[in-house]
């Protein structure tokens, strides 16, 4: 029997235009009238999801959120924190480097802003889509005990597919490196994926990797999708995040989330 269900939010339980369905509210409801714990994976900071947290009524003491794609792993209500593990300086600036070497725009997340040393498009999406203050900034001049969660290449998709292939490889043995969207490249704490999120997260609460159900979409849900007992991919996830699944579900835009859970938990089939 599963006693928790992890879901990321763009791709997976966010439609296209960035709603949860009425179908996904009503089938989380019922899982967590069956004592199911509901909990968000998320790449975005905790801040980018709290009207989600609202509308599924998940602001509480005894809720959970990860969130920076298991960087921060928090108490919703009281926002304690579980488990954090974060970027150094040394980091930002050795990556600054490299973007301007490898001509990509870059930005980073603090724990209260996102922060680039050029506006662009997508730093601007970032800021937006989560409801943080943007702050323009050489990275030079960045206070040197400013907490950097996660730096990230932001550009066009084929941009970001030439600076792929031309990083270095000791890049991958210093950093998790995943893509979460076409237009974001994400470099985090050696240690840090969701799946550490998830695993850490399970172990407080005393559940076993088999009662655990993982659904995403992008290169960044895989390692919690091949964590869980049961690993979901999206109908419109990425291929690679197929490969590796136990179950691929219906799209973000057919309730796909709904599907997974009235299958696998409620017992029924979704239309």
């Amino acid at each position: 029997m599963y006693k928790m269900i992890a879901l990321d939010m763009d791709g997976t339980l966010l439609n296209e235009k960035k709603e949860i369905s009425e179908a996904n509210i009503e089938a989380i409801k019922f899982a967590r009238k069956k004592g199911i714990k509901v909990v968000l994976a998320t790449g975005r900071p905790t801040k980018g999801i709290e009207k989600y947290l609202k509308e599924l009524d998940l602001i509480d003491d005894n809720e959970y959120v990860v969130s920076y794609n298991g960087a921060l792993v928090q108490e919703v209500k009281s926002g304690r924190v579980i488990t954090k593990n974060t970027m150094t300086y040394e980091d930002l600036i050795y990556l600054y480097e490299l973007s301007k070497e490898l001509k990509v725009n870059i930005h980073a997340l603090t724990l209260t802003s996102c922060i680039t040393p050029k506006t662009n498009e997508y730093s601007i999406l970032e800021a937006t889509m989560n409801d943080i203050p943007l702050e323009v900034i050489d990275f030079n001049d960045v206070d040197r005990n400013t907490t950097i969660v996660k730096i990230m290449f932001v550009d066009p998709e084929d941009n970001l597919n030439r600076v792929i292939k031309q990083l270095p490889e000791s890049l991958y043995d210093k950093y998790t490196i995943v893509r979460s969207a076409p237009f974001f490249l994400e470099f985090l704490n050696k240690k840090v994926n969701k799946g550490f999120g998830v695993e850490l997260l399970a172990k407080k609460l005393g559940i076993k990797k088999e009662e655990i159900i993982c659904v995403g979409d992008a290169e960044n849900d895989i390692h919690m999708i091949k964590y869980a007992g049961l690993g979901v991919a999206m109908g419109n996830a990425f291929p690679e995040v197929k490969k590796i699944a136990d179950y691929i579900t219906k799209t973000n835009q057919e309730d796909g989330v709904a599907h997974v859970i009235n299958k696998f938990i409620i017992n029924r089939e979704s239309a």
